[in-house]
């Protein structure tokens, strides 16, 4: 019940975050400082928040990792290095494979990847045509 409560929780923060940064991308002046910071807040909130779904869900016994043939063990310390280690690799690259998701994981995962490979992709489309509209 509890893990429901702030699994809710850190959905909506991840919403706002992509709202905030729907906020910024229409800016007229689009490259400036806060927008840069937007980005980094985007970036940070989104590493966190997957991490802690993570994190969560390992807390609740739904094994979601696995590293080599084993599920993740250890203290609650030991968990969330692990879950914010695999979110920032997921978030900003394919991943090294000493992590695995499994079951549900996979999905959360999945969309995790999508969201940090479509990020840098609509920055520089908006830069361009922000740059296109100037010449």
């Amino acid at each position: 019940m509890v893990g429901a409560l702030f699994g809710s929780i850190i959905v909506i923060c991840l919403f706002m975050s992509f709202y905030l940064m729907f906020c910024t991308f229409m800016q007229r002046n689009f490259l400036s400082f806060e927008t840069v910071l937007s980005i980094v807040y985007l970036y940070v909130s989104l590493l966190i928040g997957f991490g802690m779904i993570y994190l969560i869900l390992l807390q609740s016994d739904i094994q979601v990792l696995k590293i080599g043939e084993e599920y993740i063990e250890g203290t609650y310390f030991e968990r969330l290095g692990t879950c914010l280690y695999f979110s920032t690799i997921t978030l900003f690259s394919v991943g090294y494979g000493d992590i695995v998701p499994v079951s549900f994981g996979r999905f959360i995962a999945s969309i995790q990847a999508l969201i940090g490979y479509t990020l840098p992709a609509v920055f520089v489309a908006r830069t361009v045509m922000d740059k296109g509209k100037k010449l």
